[in-house]
This record gives structure tokens, C-alpha cells and sequence, in this order.
């Protein structure tokens, strides 16, 4: 599962330095999130640290990039090794 950011968001800049996969990016009105590089935290942290800093409370499971816990893992390995190359 990849995260997403509503239209209930206020630009507060409170979430994108919170993201340790560098996903939460500003998009042309709102932030966005890159579903590709969302692990939702999963070998970060125990929870999604943007949803933990959100004042509005606007940062859902994105249902369109729905993935278990095994297949977040698996894509923080693989963006960890990313970053070693």
C-alpha cells in the first residue's frame, strides 16, 4: 500500500521532511506522494511518519496502489540497495 495526500492538504510542509523514502513531493497544488518510493514507513519507523506529523489529517492508503507488508518490506530492501549503488 502506498499513501496518498487528499485536497484537505494545507501545504503546512510538515510532511515531506518526515519521509525517509523521499516520496512526499510538492505538486502543483498540493503535495503529492510518489507511490513507487512509499514503504507507509515499513523498515523506517512502526508508523507513517507523515501521517503522525499531519495537522488535517489528510494522508489515506492510496486504494489504488494497494501492497502487504511483505511487498512493502520488499520495496524498502530494494530502495536501500538503491541507494548503496
Amino acid at each position: 500500500m502506498a499513501l496518498m495526500i487528499t485536497d484537505e492538504c494545507i501545504n503546512c510542509d510538515v510532511c515531506e521532511p518526515e519521509c525517509p523514502n523521499h516520496a512526499i513531493y510538492q505538486g502543483l497544488h498540493i503535495y503529492e506522494i510518489n507511490p513507487e518510493l512509499c514503504t507507509e514507513c515499513i523498515g523506517h519507523f512502526d508508523v507513517p511518519q507523515c501521517q503522525e506529523v499531519c495537522p488535517v489529517d489528510c494522508i489515506p492508503i492510496n486504494p489504488q496502489f494497494i501492497e502487504s507488508k511483505e511487498a512493502l518490506l520488499f520495496k524498502y530492501h530494494q530502495l536501500q540497495k538503491d541507494k548503496v549503488s
